[in-house]
């Protein structure tokens, strides 16, 4: 086949790994989407890589450890299909971030959600001159072949040394080898980098499929008609979309009017909307004393101090199933999402109070470039109203993830 050497010298022998391989991962994919066809697996040979398409290229690849340095974590360990395509694994502030390849590095943000990502648009600048979507939280790669490019070689997270190190892992595969050059021709393997962005290319045409953005929530369904809300979840869903009573449709309200197809419930607009540190992950994972997460300031397609602590606005489907919340994960519970974005707008005294701890809400990590606008429109919510915004944003998840919900 003409592998390539591993340059970290970690090529177990494939022989005895790729059967155990190969069974992990069509009993997960499986598992996942029972109904679907018995999916293509490691084990089988070069001839059987024609009946690959690309998009199921892809999903081998999303599923397959042997990507990173130690052959433990896949992209779906971070964004597992069984849990909103989030990271589910951790309690507490080891859950608010992501742990590496290497069993001890911790992440600084919390992994966002994979499902309907394919729709946060091209980072762009728009005609009012806000920033506009790309993939992460601050939009540094334009799109999803650009974002699958990264967790491989970040030393953090799956911690490869190189680009070339991963090819050769690809290369060990031979359904990998006789699939790259079916999609991307006989020269794919010549140049590392040319392999290595065939991969990021397929993972991507992956994570394009209806399989991340079913749209089957009981929200898609209540338009269609196949279901009936309660009257919680109606009061909530007309609170939301309100431009009287709530500041929830002017970040997370794609299309224009309520109840449009396909609604993903985000702008994808950078904004800082004042999340403090989440202390408890700047104390396991070792980052200075001080340090201040840039946000979108940290996208090398952004300059100047305006850009500093706004993140991208995130979709809400599936959020009742995804957290903890914020960039870093610094609320645990939904509701408390729900009242921090009120203590904008209440003077009530309990209404300033962090119901997770007890305490005043900490200081925003960034106080400068606050969304204050978007922020402070609207009246406080009583507690009634509260109850039915989470009533109806449990309502965005997706049908294989309603058991997943609580309180229900």
């Amino acid at each position: 086949m003409g592998q390539s050497p591993d340059p970290v010298g970690l090529a177990a022998p494939w022989a005895a790994a790729v059967a155990a391989t190969a069974l992990a991962l069509a009993a997960l994919l499986w598992s996942v989407e029972p109904a679907a066809a018995d999916p293509p697996t490691a084990a089988q040979g070069p001839g059987d890589a024609q009946t690959l398409d690309l998009e199921a290229l892809g999903r081998l690849l999303f599923f397959d450890p042997n990507l990173s340095r130690n052959r433990t974590q896949s992209c779906a360990t971070c964004h597992d299909p069984g849990a909103g395509f989030a990271d589910p694994r951790g309690e507490g502030a080891l859950r608010a971030v992501s742990l590496g390849d290497d069993g001890h590095s911790l992440g600084d943000r919390n992994a966002p959600t994979a499902s309907y990502a394919r729709f946060s648009p091209t980072f762009h600048r728009n005609l009012q001159g806000k920033y506009v979507g790309g993939q992460l939280l601050d939009g540094r790669e334009a799109d999803l072949t650009g974002q699958a490019g990264g967790p491989p070689l970040n030393p953090i997270e799956m911690g490869m040394p190189d680009k070339a190190s991963v090819v050769a892992r690809l290369r060990d595969n031979p359904v990998y080898e006789a699939a790259f050059r079916q999609h991307f021709g006989e020269q794919v393997w010549e140049a590392a980098d040319g392999a290595y962005r065939a991969m990021t290319e397929a993972i991507a045409a992956f994570e394009g499929t209806d399989f991340f953005a079913p749209f089957d929530s009981k929200y898609d369904r209540h338009l269609r008609g196949e279901y009936r809300m309660t009257e919680e979840e109606a009061l909530g869903m007309t609170l939301f979309f309100s431009s009287q009573f709530t500041n929830c449709h002017l970040c997370h309200q794609l299309h224009k009017l309520p109840g449009s197809h396909a609604e993903t419930f985000s702008n994808y607009e950078h904004h800082n909307i004042g999340v403090p540190v989440n202390a408890a992950v700047r104390a396991l994972n070792g980052r200075p004393e001080g340090q201040v997460d840039l946000g979108l300031a940290a996208n090398p397609a952004v300059q100047g101090p305006a850009a500093i602590g706004r993140f991208k606005t995130p979709t809400l489907r599936n959020v009742a199933v995804t957290g903890p919340y914020m960039h870093n994960g610094v609320f645990e519970d939904l509701r408390t999402v729900i009242l921090f974005y009120n203590k904008y707008n209440s003077r009530a005294p309990r209404r300033q109070i962090n119901p997770e701890t007890g305490a005043p809400w900490a200081a925003p990590e960034v106080a400068e470039n606050l969304a204050t606008k978007e922020l402070e429109t609207g009246p406080a919510l009583d507690d009634r109203r509260v109850d039915a915004l989470v009533a109806f944003l449990k309502t965005l998840t997706d049908r294989r993830y309603e058991h997943l919900l609580t309180g229900d």
